[in-house]
């Protein structure tokens, strides 16, 4: 179409070619217009034919493209027909699918409908069986009633009753088995841990009091100390800060401080005083502030030989020198610095039983009673003064724990810290390592004895082995073997909460029943 339109612009251009040849001829002159006339329709010839060409080209293309794009659209039908085809298989396929489905569910809903109905005869069937159960069930109740003489009331707290006391036997036997059972593992390897560190252990141990008494050569020598006027004992007594007692006993002065330490050094001053015999102010203060010096320079060497001898080389010089003071510090008659020793000795020996750090037990141990070197100076527990001085001196944290915890007034959080309690305890409660007045000894016991008498069911008790141990014999009648097992139980509790002793208490409960008849 485009070739046809072509040729058709291409005559109209000779056309017009022609037209101003024309015009041209006619004014060049008539002779040439003849020649061009011709010229001009055998070029209009050539013209038509060129066209015609062009036409007849023009429709053959377009008659082979139409005939491309028929194929073509032949070739896409013939394509959208197969998939259409295909497509319509398909869903063929998912209707028949679909109605396979549906007939499967039509039979699922009538089984399920006579399920249901199976189920609904069978809840009936039920319902009117549970009616009759329930209708014997009142009737037993009713004769059970009449022939027991009890309510329904009645009879349930009655029948709480004995399953409580049946439960609470089973209790009391299954606490004591398990007790056993534990006992029998934890006991042995716990004696034999602490027995192999008691008799790895051997410690001399010193008996001291918050008294000293100075023995003097003669009687004339206590007026020389009291002077003229009183003068040299008052001197004294200003110089050293101790009570000096000058009473009827022959050839002695007692010494009285609540301070360890000064009465070392006014004990030390009176023997010095006694062996120069010059005894005036002046003198007496020269010797104090000697004896000062050599004090505290003979704790700062205990300090540094218990230190030695545990093996603790890196411990600060102001530590040392707290140690130190402790050696002239008595507990119950216990000296503290011999007892923090023991007490590290004995942490290390366990620690070591139990594959814990020997080292940081045996450091907590020397420093667990630190605090009781400035208990003078300072207000509070022993055990916090302690914790507060080994974290200024920047103790490790599981120390300064260990120390705060060691008599529970803090919970214990790690196993440094239930050692240290552990080696405290051993080394406080052994015998002979301290010593109690005989009216709080006296007074101990008795609490001890009421306490126990105070449970119902117990006929006597007896406080033995210095009040480490404690017998308790119960009424057979009263209490059974697994009520016993219950009693002790709490009978250690309210010790634990009400009594303060040192070490543990035994609690034995014994329980028999005796039989007692004559052959006449």
């Amino acid at each position: 179409m485009d070739i046809a339109a072509l040729g058709w612009g291409l005559v109209s251009g000779l056309i017009v070619g022609a037209g101003g040849c024309w015009a041209i001829l006619r004014t060049t002159g008539g002779n040439k217009l003849r020649q061009v006339q011709q010229e001009a329709e055998r070029v209009l010839e050539l013209a038509r034919k060129d066209a015609e060409l062009l036409k007849d080209k023009a429709l053959l293309e377009a008659k082979e493209r139409a005939a491309e794009e028929t194929k073509r659209s032949e070739a896409d039908l013939k394509k959208r027909r197969a998939d259409f085809e295909k497509d319509e298989s398909r869903l063929r396929k998912k209707e028949e699918q679909v109605e396979r489905r549906e007939e499967q569910l039509g039979r699922r809903e009538q089984s399920i409908g006579d399920k249901e109905r199976s189920l609904e005869d069978r809840l009936s069937k039920a319902e009117s069986e549970r009616k009759k159960i329930q209708e014997l069930r009142d009737g037993l109740i009713q004769k059970t009633e009449e022939i027991s003489g009890l309510t329904r009331e009645e009879a349930r707290a009655l029948l709480l009753e004995n399953l409580e006391q049946e439960l609470r036997q089973d209790s009391a036997a299954l606490v004591r088995r398990i007790e056993t059972e534990t006992q029998e593992l934890a006991e042995k390897k716990a004696r034999q841990i602490l027995t192999l560190a008691l008799q790895r252990l051997a410690t001399d141990q010193v008996t001291e009091t918050t008294v000293s008494v100075i023995s003097l050569p003669s009687d004339e020598m206590k007026g020389r100390i009291i002077g003229r006027e009183g003068r040299n004992i008052r001197a004294l007594e200003q110089a050293t800060g101790v009570n000096i007692i000058v009473d009827d006993t022959p050839e002695a002065v007692v010494l009285s401080c609540f301070d360890p330490m000064r009465r070392e050094i006014a004990r030390q001053v009176l023997d010095k005083l006694i062996s120069d015999g010059r005894i005036h102010p002046s003198r007496i203060e020269e010797i104090v502030e000697k004896t000062e010096r050599q004090v505290i320079e003979e704790a700062r060497v205990a300090g540094e030989n218990a230190c030695i001898e545990l093996g603790i080389h890196d411990l600060h010089p102001e530590l040392i020198k707290l140690l130190g003071r402790l050696k002239f510090r008595t507990s119950y008659g216990q000296n503290v610095l011999k007892h923090s020793v023991e007490c590290a000795n004995i942490a290390q020996m366990i620690a070591s039983e139990l594959g814990l750090d020997a080292k940081l037990a045996k450091r907590a141990c020397l420093l667990h009673d630190i605090g009781k070197a400035v208990t003078h100076e300072v207000e509070g527990p022993h055990a916090a003064i302690g914790a507060d001085l080994v974290r200024k001196y920047r103790e490790r944290p599981e120390v300064v724990h260990a120390v705060e915890a060691h008599h529970q007034e803090v919970k214990p959080k790690t196993l440094t810290a239930v050692l240290v309690i552990i080696a405290d305890s051993v080394s406080a409660a052994r015998p002979g390592a301290r010593r109690e007045t005989l009216e709080s000894y006296i007074k101990r016991l008795e609490q001890l004895e009421a306490i126990t008498q105070s449970f119902e069911g117990v006929e006597k008790s007896y406080a033995i082995q210095a009040g480490r141990e404690v017998r308790i014999i119960v009424e057979p009648e009263k209490l059974n073997d697994n009520e016993c097992s219950l009693l002790a139980r709490d009978i250690t509790k309210r010790i634990e909460e009400e009594l303060q002793y040192p070490g543990q208490i035994k609690c034995v409960v014994v329980r028999e029943t005796r039989k007692v008849e004559y052959a006449k």
